[in-house]
């Protein structure tokens, strides 16, 4: 993949992240306040934890970092997956954000 494949992969990732949270948010769903600043996106959840998404790309990668650890991902051509498991992206960040908020969260 290349540079600018990753950043469109990426960026996409991001977006959809913070139309969620949006969408969240008009539903009350939950009240999570998303900031952005360039490639870093950081979710502050009610009880004060956080969850940050930042792109890496001289990795060409995605790093989720959560109450319960560090995740990298890496573009699979269809999907993020993490290197370490291979879960994916959108599973991972469902199973820590609904942690962290002690709900159900589901990214759609």
């Amino acid at each position: 993949m290349n540079d600018t494949e990753y950043h469109a992969h990426a960026d996409a990732l991001l977006r959809r992240l913070e139309i969620q949270m949006d969408a969240w948010l008009q539903d009350d769903v939950i009240d999570i306040d998303t900031q952005r600043s360039g490639g870093v996106l950081e979710l502050s959840f009610p009880d004060g934890s956080k969850i940050v998404v930042n792109k890496q790309p001289p990795l060409q990668e995605i790093w989720l970092a959560a109450r319960a650890g560090g995740f990298h991902f890496k573009w699979d051509g269809a999907v993020w997956r993490d290197t370490k498991t291979g879960a994916e992206f959108v599973a991972l960040f469902n199973e820590q954000a609904s942690g962290q908020a002690r709900k159900t969260l589901v990214l759609e």
